[in-house]
């Protein structure tokens, strides 16, 4: 019993990290649509995800010095409330055809290039612990 209540326990622990992050990115994402309104506030949330994202998932495999939790607030909370998927895909859509293109275009560059920045930081990162 006790053991099943341990992870109940663990459990609700992550639900609430993953809440808290997800409560953190929401609103920081609402902040940016209000200081950087339309499609440039969501390239700059998707990007910006992107790098964030990018230097998680690197520092997990290359450092590890963050705490699987900290994934968890950051990575499945935080990160998956502040971008959006949606929103660009209507932005896209609903935009000017060539307007529509070139932001799909450019939305996917940046976001691998941001990805690939956060994982050259993940691995600047691994020469300074090891």
């Amino acid at each position: 019993m006790a053991r099943t209540t341990a992870s109940h326990l663990l459990t609700l622990e992550t639900l609430f990290l993953v809440a808290v992050g997800g409560f953190a990115g929401a609103n920081l994402r609402y902040a940016l649509s209000v200081v950087i309104p339309g499609l440039g506030g969501t390239f700059a949330a998707n990007v910006i995800g992107c790098l964030a994202l990018g230097f998680l998932v690197y520092e997990a495999e290359l450092v590890g010095l963050l705490a699987e939790e900290t994934g968890l607030v950051a990575a499945t909370g935080f990160l998956s409330s502040f971008t959006t998927y949606s929103t660009f895909a209507i932005e896209a859509v609903q935009s000017p055809t060539l307007v529509g293109a070139g932001y799909v275009v450019a939305s996917y560059a940046c976001g691998f290039a941001a990805v690939l920045a956060g994982r050259r930081v993940a691995r600047a990162l691994e020469g300074t612990v090891r």
